[in-house]
């Protein structure tokens, strides 16, 4: 089995997404939709940024390589009513069925990052969008001391095998000079590609920083794989103690609650 897929498959990152629906509604509001509008969402979850966007109005395909989170995402789209919007499987480095130019808007946020050629995902996402159409990502930044997230997948690092040879880290995504040579081998000059700091949430409200650390543990595919290393030589109970103390760190809510900002790289690709 492709290992990212497995990856993704290991848990159900719906938990996950739970906590971050505000967020993916505040990014689409940002994005300064204008209609009609043909948008894919790539690496796309359940829809936390697909759902959002068709419910503005656009016609929206979600592509994710984990089945049980098109599932999801067909669920959703079912649920709120929107047959704008349809889910299906499919890799972000070989977008295979999908024609040149079909997408005036493709979106990735937190989703493509973790594909394991980078340098295809670039290509893929210039070759199906439109020329003058937009890509935007949402890209974790490596140590990003500011960012939850990055932390957390450090922390978890720290705890799992070295990766095989030949290994790309989804984290070069957040370093800049790596975005403009991928999209530059992709034929977008360096003057048409912004990046800027951004701010995610994870929000909780009735549970604590322990129990979101434990959706982390039980449902989040890099982290389940770090607990599952750290059985094996009996660390478990010290990465559960980094997490829980990471969480208690970036917590803002003062109510037994759980809110959490996360830094990320956002990246604007004028195709």
């Amino acid at each position: 089995m492709n290992p990212n897929k497995a990856l993704w498959e290991k848990g159900d990152f719906t938990a996950i997404a739970a906590l971050m629906r505000p967020s993916g509604e505040a990014v689409v509001r940002s994005l300064g939709v204008t209609l009609p509008l043909r948008a894919l969402d790539l690496g796309c979850g359940d829809g936390t940024t697909a759902l959002p966007l068709a419910q503005l109005g656009a016609e929206v395909l979600g592509v994710d390589i984990a089945s049980n989170l098109v599932a999801a995402g067909n669920r959703r789209a079912a649920e709120a009513g929107l047959s704008r919007l349809r889910f299906q499987e499919g890799d972000a480095c070989d977008l295979q069925g999908i024609p040149d130019d079909s997408f005036d808007l493709t979106l990735s946020f937190f989703g493509a990052m973790f594909a394991p050629k980078p340098f295809d995902v670039a290509r893929e996402m210039v070759r199906v969008t439109r020329p003058g159409g937009r890509i935007v990502m949402g890209n974790w930044i490596p140590n990003d001391p500011t960012s939850f997230v990055s932390q957390l997948l450090k922390v978890s690092a720290a705890f799992t095998p070295p990766p095989p040879e030949g290994f790309i880290s989804p984290m070069t995504w957040g370093v800049d000079t790596h975005i403009l040579e991928r999209f530059g081998k992709a034929g977008i000059p360096s003057e048409r590609i912004g990046m800027v700091r951004d701010t995610f949430s994870f929000s909780a409200p009735d549970q604590s920083p322990v129990q979101v650390v434990e959706l982390f543990r039980r449902y989040y595919g890099p982290t389940m794989n770090a607990f599952d290393a750290a059985a094996k030589n009996g660390s478990e109970e010290e990465l559960n103690r980094q997490l829980v103390e990471l969480a208690h760190s970036f917590n803002r809510s003062s109510n037994g609650g759980t809110s959490i900002d996360a830094t990320f790289l956002r990246v604007t690709v004028q195709n």
